[in-house]
């Protein structure tokens, strides 16, 4: 029987950058196209029978913020966000196709379960260190990774309470929740597992005018990141594509 593929989720505007982490997302898992189909949410609508078709949804960062207030966010924003939702409510069941939420998704993930996300815990761009707690020892894809291990991170807002019934699994000093499980099929990470180092600045050079960081430091911040060892996040990934879709 042929095992379902799993899902990259895009929600990123810009084509060229969405179409680099669906790239990133599937080196880092070791997957071809057949096993990592891709949707473009931006500009089409999860389709009727999205949980029946895959086996698992792989949601990427975006430019967009969760907390942008509602009168700014544009049609798009706001369907792509409910669509996100649906996936997450699916996935926290425990009934339906897994998911794993990374940066922005972490945010729709956070605020469709429950929690609260604020704009109190940005990380500015590069790599941050992120440590795992103790639930994370016994986690079928956390357990295998380091205890302390390097992410690349990027973002304006964060999770401040964690969704009801989620188990925290990894956190820093910058951002006290760096990922989390709620039930048994739902992930959410504040750090991007998909990038290599050499990804990242490229990412960087796409966004290097939306207030990340300023533009005056990107060789700077760019040397930064391609000098760490960023290999924990991915081996995150595999595991996750082990588990909800296995050759």
């Amino acid at each position: 029987m042929t095992t379902a593929p799993l899902l990259y989720v895009c929600v990123r505007p810009q084509l060229g950058a969405a179409a680099a982490e669906y790239e990133s997302f599937r080196a880092a898992m070791r997957l071809d196209e057949s096993r990592l189909a891709r949707l473009d949410l931006v500009r089409e609508g999860l389709p009727d029978d999205a949980f029946e078709r895959y086996a698992g949804f792989l949601i990427g960062g975006s430019p967009f913020n969760v907390t942008d207030p509602e009168s700014t966010k544009t049609d798009a924003q706001r369907r792509l966000e409910a669509d996100l939702a649906r996936i997450a409510e699916h996935a926290a069941s425990s009934m339906g196709p897994a998911a794993l939420f990374t940066c922005y998704g972490i945010g729709v993930a956070t605020r469709t379960l429950g929690g609260i996300v604020s704009r109190a815990f940005p990380e500015d761009t590069g790599p941050v260190t992120v440590e795992l707690g103790d639930a994370a020892r016994t986690d079928p894809l956390f357990g295998g990774l380091a205890h302390r291990f390097t992410a690349l991170t990027a973002h304006k807002e964060g999770t401040e309470e964690l969704p009801h019934g989620a188990v925290l699994l990894a956190s820093n000093d910058g951002c006290p929740v760096q990922a989390y499980r709620v039930g048994d099929r739902l992930y959410a990470t504040q750090f991007h597992p998909e990038p290599t180092a050499k990804a990242f600045t490229e990412r960087m050079a796409v966004y290097r005018d939306d207030g990340y960081f300023d533009s005056a430091d990107y060789d700077a911040i760019a040397g930064r990141v391609l000098a760490a060892s960023v290999t924990e996040p991915a081996r995150l990934l595999r595991a996750f594509a082990e588990r909800y879709s296995p050759s």
